[in-house]
């Protein structure tokens, strides 16, 4: 039997939700942590799209680096958030670095992927209008690789979460994973399931959002 201090009822969970939801300073910390995943995402889901494209065009660094985007990919990236903090500090700008390298790598892997499974007769278009670079990355690769682009960012916004967060329980004193290390630290578990089931909506939300998006911008592409 469960601990009721530990694992409290759905009575005081529902109901510290609800004045969670009306405390300002959950949504400080929520605009904290929206701020840095979203900057995490921009950062490491932009940085694995150029390093997707640039492997999946030159074979010769295709077979050189991809190989260590996949063993490098599952290893838990918290390792890194010491040297994350030597290098951008206590604040902000070491937890947006733990998201943006957690979500490098999905993204970076979906898109060396999708751009071997390119129509070669697109590639050929773009290449006999004589499109240079950034002209073919904007109107062929991209276009073409549509929904591994948006299936790239989901799993890599989920990790950009999981990345921040941590990284806001170890070492931070505003943000979403604070607020959960703190009310852990008081052993306050009705607020601390709160916020956590406040956080699990949220990530599906956003979530099943873009999947929508993903299976509209599909269904478009067929009519």
């Amino acid at each position: 039997m469960l601990y009721r201090d530990v694992v409290p009822s759905l009575v005081l969970i529902v109901g510290e939700l609800g004045r969670l939801l009306i405390d300002r300073t959950f949504y400080d910390n929520l605009g904290v942590t929206a701020g840095e995943v979203l900057l995490a995402i921009a950062i490491g889901g932009g940085a694995g799209i150029g390093v997707g494209i640039i492997l999946g065009r030159n074979k010769f660094l295709q077979r050189a680096y991809e190989p260590l985007l996949h063993y490098l990919g599952p290893t838990p990236k918290i390792i890194f958030f010491p040297i994350m903090i030597m290098w951008f500090g206590v604040g902000p700008g070491s937890k947006v670095a733990m998201g943006a390298l957690s979500s490098f790598f999905p993204v970076a892997i979906s898109i060396a992927a999708a751009m071997r499974e390119i129509d070669t007769v697109l590639i050929r278009v773009g290449l006999s209008f004589r499109l240079n670079n950034a002209q073919m990355i904007r109107k062929i690769y991209l276009p073409a690789m549509r929904a591994p682009v948006i299936n790239g960012i989901r799993i890599g916004l989920g990790v950009a979460i999981i990345g921040t967060l941590l990284a806001e329980t170890k070492l931070a004193n505003q943000g979403l994973g604070y607020a959960v290390i703190q009310t852990y630290a008081t052993f306050n578990m009705p607020r601390m399931y709160a916020l956590l089931t406040v956080v699990f909506l949220l990530a599906v939300g956003v979530n099943t959002v873009l999947g929508r998006y993903t299976e509209l911008r599909a269904t478009r592409a067929f009519r």
